[in-house]
Parts: C-alpha cells; sequence; structure tokens
C-alpha cells in the first residue's frame, strides 16, 4: 500500500490536514503583520489551502515545501483562479534539505503546522524556521504535544516514545529558549479532534467501500481501523495539538 495514496485518501475531505478548525488558524493571520511582497515559507505545505489564504489576503509571496508530488498537484488546482500567477512556488524536497537551503533571514513569516517531525521535532523546526525569517519576522507551528503522560501501550500503537513529544508548556519554553517572543497559542478542543479523526476515518471507509475492486483496500482498511481504535482507546485522552506563533527579535 503506497502511503502517499493512503494520505491522499484519507485527507481529500479536509480542508486543513490538522485537528486545529478552521475558525481558530483563520484567527492566527489576524495577528500577522505582512505587507504585499513579504515572503512566506511553509515546511510541509501539503495542499496549500494556508497559504494560499495568507496570498488572498496579504499579496505575498509563498514558497511551499512539500515531499509529495501528489499534495502540489492539488494545490495547484486549488490555486487556480484564486491567486495571481507566480505568487506560489513549489519545492518537491524532503523538508529538512529544502529548509536548511533558505536559511537567509528573507521570510517575513515561516510555517510548519503538523510537520515538525520532518525536521527533526519542535526544537529543531523553531531552530530552522528561525534561520529563515528575518528580524521581527513570524514563525507559525502546529505541534503535537502530551496531555497527560502515555500509557506504554499507546506509545507502542504509535510505534514512538514519550521523549518524541513535549508538553504544552514545553513546546512554548523551547520557542524561549532560542531567544524567540511566545505571542499567541492554541490548542485543539475534543471537539476538533473528533471532527479531524472521523473525517479522516470515513473518508477511508467511502473510498473501499465505493471502490471494493482496489486490491489496497484491505490492507488500507486494516490501518484505518487500528488507527480508529488507537483514537478512541487513548490518544483521545493523551494526545494534544496546538498552533504556536512566536516573533524573532533578530
Amino acid at each position: 500500500m503506497d502511503r502517499n495514496k493512503f494520505s491522499a485518501i484519507a485527507y481529500r475531505n479536509h480542508v486543513f490536514s490538522n485537528p486545529i478548525n478552521e475558525a481558530k488558524l483563520m484567527k492566527a493571520l489576524q495577528f500577522l503583520t505582512l505587507s504585499p511582497g513579504d515572503r512566506v515559507v511553509d515546511a510541509g505545505a501539503g495542499k496549500c489551502e494556508l497559504l494560499i489564504r495568507l496570498i488572498e489576503q496579504y499579496q505575498v509571496k509563498a514558497t511551499a515545501i512539500e515531499y509529495d508530488a501528489g499534495a502540489i498537484e492539488e494545490a495547484k488546482r486549488r490555486a487556480s483562479g484564486r491567486i495571481p500567477e507566480g505568487h506560489l512556488t513549489f519545492v518537491n524536497q524532503d523538508a529538512k534539505q529544502a529548509i536548511d537551503s533558505l536559511a537567509n533571514r528573507e521570510y517575513a513569516l515561516g510555517i510548519c503546522i503538523g510537520s515538525t517531525h520532518a525536521l527533526g521535532g519542535v526544537s529543531e523546526a523553531l531552530s530552522a524556521l528561525k534561520k529563515c525569517v528575518k528580524q521581527g519576522g513570524y514563525i507559525l507551528i502546529g505541534a503535537g504535544y502530551w496531555k497527560q503522560k502515555p500509557s506504554q501501550d499507546y506509545l507502542l500503537a504509535l510505534g514512538t516514545t514519550e521523549s518524541d513529544l513535549h508538553t504544552h508548556e514545553e513546546n512554548v519554553k523551547a520557542g524561549e529558549d532560542l531567544g524567540l517572543i511566545p505571542l499567541w497559542s492554541i490548542v485543539s478542543s475534543d471537539d476538533d479532534w473528533d471532527e479531524y479523526e472521523w473525517l479522516y476515518s470515513m473518508s477511508i471507509e467511502n473510498y473501499c467501500y465505493e471502490h471494493p475492486e482496489d486490491p489496497d483496500c484491505p490492507a488500507m482498511l486494516a490501518r484505518i481501523r487500528t488507527w480508529r481504535r488507537t483514537y478512541l482507546k487513548w490518544g483521545r485522552d493523551t494526545l494534544g495539538f496546538a498552533l504556536y506563533l512566536f516573533r524573532s527579535r533578530g
């Protein structure tokens, strides 16, 4: 089973591929002071809906770093007719390599929502984006955190360790330790998580029901049903997700 195929199907009905609801995410944009022509970079940009809205609202020039070519094609379809030509550039490359090559302090805003793992974790993502962002520029990340101590069974089901994530307070402190100014944060509610997870699950269930001839269906159904049980048994009470907005001192 192709992981990119699974993700494309699972996220086909999501506007944003993370468990922060749209109103909360759009509120974050209200706290930004951006001017037409300012440069923005997003590591793990996915279908680029956030970048498209930033271009619509602020007329910025955006660079989308995304490893999945299918997501880039979907982003191009979404952008068509909504934003001017030349305002959104795509980099189809590993996020860490791409973001390291952009460490030139020229960006007004650096973004990494739901993809901090691709840069090595929260601290590493903040450090990498800090090198891209100019003095007074913004960094907006979205990352998971432990709401409570995870059980060993949950960690085993996720294939991760407790040290791979931190607490909400520790995520804020990671930015402070780098000399960044924490401006604002908001967390996903239980309703946000339920909307995100059930839409994710339903997309796979419906696809497999509608395409029983697809040979990947048994593997996709096994994966999504295991994931759904994991979320309901442990994840809903244990795993959090938050947006964090920082400003660079210079």
